[in-house]
């Protein structure tokens, strides 16, 4: 093949690939803009919040500790609340296969749920305590932590809820109500802390279904369990480098993060939400917790299939119309030469 005809197979394979990165950037286009979407909130709810949404404590036994949480109430209508503490576990679900938030269960991690009592308006500490807060105001609550005399070592964990009680109507007629909560971490300085994990399941997808669709969007999970008797924070990054495309990835260091609590196993997980359309991409997914860091890699292709046979399909017709043309050149200078 001479200079002309490797210079049109060039030519070819450019002006081929170039629909492909064009669509690829149509594609991120059109999932920015679904993504920019939010769903507009229903006028009827209960717009309450606490501040701060976590606590945490260095406890030892027989001691008092004091502190205070915010209940806003950024709604147009007053607010009665009931605040109470509640254990902060999860259980594991045969129905899902994965462990669930259950504040009515009970264990040796959960003891500090029955240490708190809440300040109420004569000044004496209460299980339970009611206020009623005004449109947009807020109220303060004074809460106590009475540790007894003797603690185990380890975490111990509650939430403290802010329920409302007189409810409130929604557009569609039906009456709600609003529990929002702040977690309690107690960090015993007593004892043994024992922190220990199980980190298993790293998997590496090539596409993710949102309940909606299913996008071509590289993600990776993994499974981490809390052995130990304290918590801590599991963390997962996912690293991709394109071999063949385009786009470079790595999981900001304020995402892939996950607390995780003795007795529970969750999951960690993160999302290439701008996952070109075309290329061939190395993965590498790292998961640490506790005493432990597992990794595992995998080469994801994308569309890579349509693009080669765009390919071999263009080089046929240009290999064959240079097969051609070299015959015609020939069968015209035999002429000539005779």
């Amino acid at each position: 093949m001479n200079k002309r005809v490797a210079t049109g197979v060039l030519v070819a394979l450019m002006l081929a690939l170039c629909p492909v990165f064009l669509f690829s950037g149509i594609a991120r286009a059109e999932e920015a803009n679904t993504d920019a979407m939010s769903e507009t909130e229903d006028a009827g709810t209960t717009n309450i919040s606490l501040t701060p949404v976590s606590k945490v404590l260095q406890i030892s036994s027989g001691s008092a500790y004091d502190n205070t949480f915010t209940v806003n109430n950024d709604g147009s209508r007053e607010l009665e609340i009931e605040v109470f503490a509640a254990p902060y576990s999860y259980i594991y679900s045969e129905d899902t296969g994965a462990y669930q938030l259950g504040f009515n269960n009970e264990n040796s991690f959960t003891q500090m749920s029955r240490w708190i009592t809440f300040k109420s308006d004569d000044g004496s500490y209460r299980e339970t305590i009611r206020a009623k807060i005004a449109p947009n105001d807020k109220k303060d609550v004074e809460y106590r932590i009475t540790t007894p005399s003797s603690i185990p070592g380890g975490g111990q964990y509650a939430v403290i809820f802010a329920r409302t009680v007189n409810g409130v109507t929604s557009s569609n007629g039906i009456k709600t109500e609003a529990s929002p909560g702040m977690v309690v971490y107690g960090r015993s300085l007593e004892g043994e802390s024992v922190v220990t994990s199980e980190i298993s399941n790293l998997i590496i997808n090539q596409s993710i279904n949102d309940g909606e669709k299913t996008k071509n969007n590289i993600n990776a999970i993994a499974k981490v369990k809390n052995t130990g008797n304290v918590d801590f924070t599991a963390v997962g990054k996912m690293t991709v480098d394109a071999i063949i495309g385009g786009g470079h990835y790595e999981t900001p260091s304020n995402q892939g993060r996950v607390s995780i609590i003795p007795e529970a196993e969750l999951t960690v997980s993160d999302e290439w939400t701008e996952t070109p359309g075309f290329g061939i991409f190395k993965v590498t997914w790292t998961v640490s917790a506790a005493d432990k860091t597992e990794t595992t890699e995998k080469i994801v292709i994308i569309n890579i299939i349509p693009v080669i046979l765009i390919i071999i399909i263009v080089l046929t017709i240009i290999i064959i119309g240079c097969i051609m043309a070299s015959k015609k050149r020939k069968a015209r200078r035999s002429r000539l030469a005779v």
